[in-house]
Parts: structure tokens; sequence; C-alpha cells
């Protein structure tokens, strides 16, 4: 059995290619350049999202928003057009209560879970990658042989939305975490601390997260151009889905929308189509000195 797979960007190309090394593979893309990426691994290419649907009973999305979600599925050329008794799992990092509208619109025989993920292309290439998955459980038995050639951390959250509940609230403090992170560099710097040694210490120190680890080791003090692969957009779009769900859910969350007004002026600044690293621009004008590939060359 085929499974489907509806977007191959960064995030569901890398995904999609894990799943070919088990599994045949229909894939679809209106970039005719992913569509000829995972052709090359062996998948079958689909003319259209119909196609997919009628040789698919289990169809996996990855796309920008919950918008595109709903068009995909319920659209008047979308799966739901040609599927019948049929899964759709959601891997987009959508809007739980949208995830949740989209569910309940589904035509008999058609259940949607959501599976976002976390981890980013390199976790999807090295099978590291968190997957958080809501819905039924006969649902979850038809969309799991394929998320397990993605990797073993796999993690049940609940009924349908709860994973993109889930994947919020990580996405939560991988936002936070990362302005904080940029806000201790800038002091530390700027009062004599070198940069890598501020980045050791805190590693092996109590303010360790992501951001310390990965992103400015790696990323920041590396280049004075720091691209991490994740557009400051769909940052935006994450922790604003985020504050959204909290006043539909009467939950008061100050440090998030103090983070989305700030990424929000990024946006504004840069654009969104920039590196989600470039909100260190703030950091840096804010205190007159260069944090963007100040680490020393190895």
């Amino acid at each position: 059995m085929p499974y489907g797979y509806v977007g191959l960007g960064n995030m569901g190309g890398a995904i999609a290619a894990r799943m070919q090394e088990r599994h045949q593979m229909v894939v679809f893309d209106l970039s005719g350049e992913r569509c000829a990426a995972l052709a090359a691994r062996g998948a079958r290419v689909a003319g259209s999202l119909a196609e997919v649907a009628a040789e698919c009973p289990v169809v996996f999305l990855c796309l920008p928003t919950s918008a595109e979600t709903r068009a995909v599925t319920l659209g008047d050329a979308g799966l739901c057009t040609q599927m019948r008794r049929s899964v759709i799992c959601d891997m987009t990092t959508g809007d739980p209560v949208a995830t949740r509208e989209i569910a309940a619109a589904m035509p008999d025989g058609i259940t949607l879970i959501d599976a976002p993920v976390s981890g980013g292309p390199a976790g999807a290439e090295r099978g590291t990658l968190a997957m958080m998955v809501g819905g039924p459980d006969e649902a979850f038995d038809a969309v799991r042989p394929a998320l397990e050639a993605v990797g073993p951390n796999i993690f049940r959250t609940g009924d349908v939305g709860t994973g993109h509940v889930m994947k919020l609230a990580n996405n939560m403090l991988n936002a936070a975490n990362r302005l904080a992170t940029f806000e201790a560099l800038a002091l530390a710097v700027r009062n004599g601390i070198d940069p890598d040694l501020c980045a050791e210490i805190l590693n092996r120190s109590s303010g360790r997260n992501f951001a310390t680890d990965v992103t400015l080791p790696r990323f920041v003090l590396r280049s004075a151009d720091p691209v991490q692969g994740f557009t400051l957009g769909l940052m935006h779009k994450d922790i604003r889905q985020a504050a959204e769900l909290g006043i539909a859910s009467g939950v008061t969350l100050p440090m998030i929308n103090l983070a989305r007004e700030l990424y929000q002026a990024a946006v504004n600044e840069h654009g969104g189509d920039v590196d989600v690293n470039e909100v260190i621009r703030h950091y840096e004008r804010g205190s007159g000195i260069r944090l963007a590939g100040s680490g020393r060359n190895e």
C-alpha cells in the first residue's frame, strides 16, 4: 500500500524522504523541483491531489498553515473529493482550533489526525524528530508504520488537535528562549565576556536551552549571516497561534505575547522570509556591538 505525501518543503520533503526508505510513496507538490528530488529517491509523483487521494488510503500533509490544510482537504479539488475510507495525517504546525474544525468537517469515512514534528529538517534526516500525534487509535494505527520510518520519538497526545497544542507549547519555549539567549549574550559580550566562552558556560549552567546548545555555537557565533533554516515569518506565525489559543482557552500568556511583539517588529523590519535568527539585529543595535559572527574562527 503506498502512502501519499502532500507538501515537500524543507520539512515535508525531509520527512517524505525518510518514509520513502521503507515504504512506497506517492507525492505531490506545486514545485516540480521538489517533486523531482523525491522521484530521484524512488517516489512516484502524482499530477494532482485527486490522483494522490485515489491511490493512497493514508495521506500525510506538511503545509505552511491550517488555511492550506483546509484547502487541500476540503477544497473543491481537495483530497476529500476522491477519498473514501481514509486517514489524513496533518504534520503542519497548525492552529488547534482550525484543526478540530477541519476534522469535524471531514466526510463520513475520512478521519483527520494531527502529527506535528519538532527537530527541523536535520532531525528528519537523522531520524531524531519528536512527533506529537492527536486522534483516534484506529487512525493512529494506520499512520504508525510510516511515522516509525521517520523515527522512534512518537508521542500520543490525546484527541485530534492536541498534537498541534503540544507543538505550539514547544514553539513558545523555542521562541522565548531564543530571545532570552540573545539578550544574555548581548549583556555578557558588552561587559567583556568572550562570546564562545559565554556559550560554553551557559551550556554547563542552569540557563542551558536549545538556543544556547545549538543556535549560538553552530550558527550565530560562526556566521555574520546566521541561517538556521527556519523563517522569521513561520516563528511569528507559531507564537501568534499560541497567543490566540491562550485567548480562546482563557490562559494568560504574558511572556509569549511580549515575544510575539518582538518577532512582529523583526518581521516588519526584515520581512518574513529571512531566517529566524535575524531577530538578533534588535540586540546588536540595542547593545551597540556585533553578536552574529563574533565567535572565534575554527
